[in-house]
């Protein structure tokens, strides 16, 4: 991974100003103060931004954190020194939320920026290739439509990938080579532990926003299990209170549609029962990922404006939902997913001034399912959650899937080893620096030779 660094650092890169007109003027109109970690954050990008190599950075910040806003940072640094940003985001949902709060900060500065998507009509869709190949359009926000062939950038100098554990490796690779060596953010709202960012994540800088904007509550949780005296009416009854109050609440379901084969609530099924046994003055509207886009966007529109109060829907809301109104989330069948999504599940309410509510529903809990479940009842701290997730699940299902770039070790346990992990990063670094090429250490370069082509012979080589 070190070595990986370093090839990509000797590349050349594109020196950027770390001040700037726009820059002071996006920091001037903000309509909330930064918080202490996003200006430390900011500093370390611009930092590298302004170095003769590209930056390749990841920035982990929780729900919440503020790392929208920091990526404009470093998108408006490139923009004022002439080049262009490419901004990828795994769903529809996400890439809209990201161009509709872009663009609304970016217009009073005359910046201008676009969303192209999967669903973009034809026309529109000309005209953003004709204006992001001849450099009129300088900031591009879309979804894996932004690695098609027919997208040329005139100058991309950023790309900035956010949940990128979403994309293949190829997806970000075919979005890199859009441009010249351009600088590379890459963001996450999952929590990623220590052992794993020095492993998987070796060949990055790592930034962390680790702080809240003043103001926010911790959102209380509560387990609904089997228990008599934990029923769904005590989340009902808070989604009545705070409706009421004009405020909203989504309802989670893990199946768009009843199956035969799992016993489990479906999201059509469970908002048709809502609306007439349980929410009869209320509207309730429905979001699962089998609808079409401009449904899905309705869907979205009609909840943020408040006309459905109440929001049934799959796991399609857990990136890419911003709604300040929204105080009470239930999970339903919250066994069935893990800490980081549940988390991130959690960090749709809490978003505002006002005291949140998440509950977690399940009728059938193991004991490692009650273990973690009861584990977010106490946790607020995403980093904590996934350091216990990493115990309990192990490296490969922390971030919700298998994920074919973390490493398997044979003697290491990354749950377990952290010392061991960190004394061997260190070491790695300080033999780099004394001799990037390996000529003084013959064994280790022909191991580390051997090692690349089991790599390409085998996607999940064993590593000893």
């Amino acid at each position: 991974m070190l070595q990986r660094r370093r090839t990509f650092q000797q590349q050349p890169g594109i020196p950027l100003a770390k001040t700037g007109t726009l820059l002071d003027r996006f920091a001037r109109g903000l309509p909330f103060s930064l918080t202490s970690a996003q200006q430390r954050v900011i500093r370390e990008i611009l930092e590298d931004m302004s170095q003769p190599q590209p930056m390749n950075r990841l920035v982990q910040g929780d729900v919440g954190s503020g790392k929208t806003c920091v990526a404009c940072f470093a998108a408006l640094a490139t923009i004022q020194a002439g080049y262009q940003v490419a901004l990828m985001a795994p769903t529809e949902i996400l890439a809209r939320q990201h161009h509709r709060k872009i663009a609304k900060w970016f217009a009073p500065l005359g910046v201008s920026t676009s969303l192209l998507t999967g669903s973009t009509a034809t026309q529109p869709r000309q005209t953003i290739y004709r204006k992001i190949e001849s450099g009129q359009l300088s900031l591009l926000v879309g979804t894996h439509a932004l690695i098609q062939k027919r997208v040329h950038f005139k100058q991309l100098g950023l790309v900035i990938c956010d949940e990128s554990h979403r994309f293949g490796v190829v997806a970000r690779h075919q979005l890199q080579q859009k441009g010249h060596f351009p600088h590379i953010l890459t963001m996450t709202a999952t929590p990623i532990p220590r052992t794993l960012a020095l492993t998987a994540y070796g060949d990055l800088a790592i930034s962390r926003i680790d702080e809240l904007p003043p103001g926010r509550k911790p959102i209380l949780t509560q387990l609904l299990s089997d228990s008599p005296k934990c029923d769904r009416n005590i989340a009902y009854q808070r989604i009545r209170e705070e409706v009421r109050q004009g405020r909203q609440a989504y309802i989670i379901l893990p199946l768009v549609e009843a199956s035969d084969k799992l016993d489990l609530k479906a999201a059509i099924a469970e908002r048709d029962r809502l609306s007439v046994q349980i929410f009869p003055e209320f509207s309730v509207g429905l979001l699962h990922g089998r609808m079409k886009p401009n449904e899905k966007k309705e869907a979205i529109v009609h909840f943020q404006a408040g006309k459905t109060p109440i929001l049934v829907s799959t796991t399609v809301v857990e990136v890419g939902v911003d709604n300040p109104l929204a105080t009470v989330i239930l999970i339903e069948h919250a066994e069935r997913f893990g800490l980081a999504q549940l988390h991130q599940l959690r960090g749709r309410v809490g978003r505002s001034q006002w005291q949140s509510y998440c509950y977690l529903a399940s009728d059938s809990l193991s004991d490692s399912s009650r273990a973690r479940l009861e584990m977010m009842e106490r946790c607020q701290d995403g980093f904590e959650l996934a350091e216990f997730d990493l115990q309990l699940r192990g490296p490969g299902k922390v971030l919700g899937t298998q994920q074919s770039g973390i490493p398997k070790f044979a003697l290491a346990d990354l749950s377990e080893d952290e010392a061991l992990l960190d004394a061997a990063y260190r070491a790695a670094r300080r033999i780099l620096k004394k001799d990037p090429t390996l000529e003084r250490f013959p064994a280790l370069a022909e191991e580390l030779k051997r090692r690349r082509q089991l790599d390409d012979l085998c996607d999940r080589a064993v590593l000893n």
